[in-house]
């Protein structure tokens, strides 16, 4: 894997030549994350910027994308984070922004409650999303955020 880090316009423009491939080639997240080998919310994260895929996933997905020049390029290590300063204005990413301004606090009082000071990793991390029939009509996203516990160290 590389361990470089790139200018981080770099990997924004990959990641709008492969969602513009995505879209070209008709192909899925799901489909993508078949060819690399790794879960759907890791591809996906990888593909947009916000992880190093290994060599032969970032070979895997350059190939079925018809971006073979980005092989290096999906193995550095990017600059991670998506949303630029401020309130995100997209109202799917907005509305993560509201559910966390009205249940942050309750996440934060419910997870030490259980296991006392410290934080949820986004490191030892896993994320899925799925959709479900809602039995009221319509269908519901159940997003399942898994992160190991890091209790905080005293020194």
């Amino acid at each position: 894997m590389m361990h470089a880090q790139l200018d981080p316009t770099a990997r924004q423009a990959l990641a709008v030549a492969a969602v513009e491939a995505k879209t070209r080639k008709d192909l899925s997240w799901q489909q993508i994350a078949d060819a690399a080998g790794l879960s759907p919310a890791f591809t996906t994260a990888a593909v947009l910027g916000q992880h190093a895929l290994p060599a032969d996933a970032a070979q895997a997905v350059a190939e079925l994308l018809g971006l073979d020049d980005a092989v290096i390029l999906l193995q550095t290590i990017p600059t991670r984070g998506s949303i630029p300063e401020g309130i995100p204005t997209d109202p799917t990413i907005y509305r993560f922004h509201e559910m966390l301004q009205v249940y942050g606090t309750t996440l934060k009082a419910l997870i030490h409650e259980q296991f006392g000071d410290g934080i949820i990793s986004a490191v030892n991390f896993r994320l899925d999303v799925r959709k479900v029939a809602d039995p009221e009509g319509g269908e519901r996203a159940i997003i399942t955020l898994d992160g190991k516990y890091l209790p905080t160290k005293p020194f």
